[in-house]
C-alpha cells in the first residue's frame, strides 16, 4: 500500500501525519552579532600590510633562513616582507610602500585570515 504526499502553493488542509518542525532560528539583530575584537591600535601616519588570503603567515623562506624583515629594518617598496601559505602555495607578500618595520604583529607559522594586520611601517622614517 502506496502512500501519497500533496504540496500545494495556496494553501489547504493537511491530511496524514506531520513531522514535528524544529522551531525556527533566534532573528540575527545588529544588537545580538558581536562585534568582532578590536585590533591592535595603529597610528593615522603608519601604513598596514595585510593578509591578503586565508593561510599561514611566515617570516622566512625557509625554517632555517633569516627573517626577511626584522623590527627597525627600513623597507622599499616592492621589497618581500612574508610569505603567506595557501593550499600548498607560497605567496610572497610585498611591500607597497617603503617605510621603517615598527611592529610584526604575528608570530612565524602562525595562521591568519584575510585582511589581517601583519606588519606596520612607518613611512615618514
Amino acid at each position: 500500500m502506496g502512500k501519497s504526499i500533496r504540496i500545494s502553493k495556496y494553501g489547504g488542509t493537511v491530511t496524514g501525519p506531520t513531522a514535528a518542525m524544529p522551531n525556527p532560528a533566534p532573528a540575527v539583530t545588529p544588537e545580538s552579532v558581536p562585534s568582532p575584537p578590536a585590533g591592535p591600535q595603529v597610528e593615522e601616519r603608519h601604513t598596514v600590510i595585510r593578509s591578503p588570503i586565508v593561510g599561514t603567515f611566515y617570516r622566512a623562506p625557509a625554517p632555517d633562513a633569516p627573517p626577511y624583515v626584522e623590527v627597525g629594518d627600513v623597507i622599499k617598496p616592492g621589497q618581500t616582507v612574508c610569505i603567506v601559505e595557501a593550499m600548498k602555495l607560497m605567496n610572497e607578500i610585498q611591500a607597497e610602500q617603503g617605510g621603517k618595520v615598527v611592529r610584526i604583529l604575528v608570530e612565524n607559522a602562525q595562521p591568519v585570515e584575510y585582511n589581517q594586520m601583519l606588519i606596520v611601517i612607518d613611512p615618514e622614517a
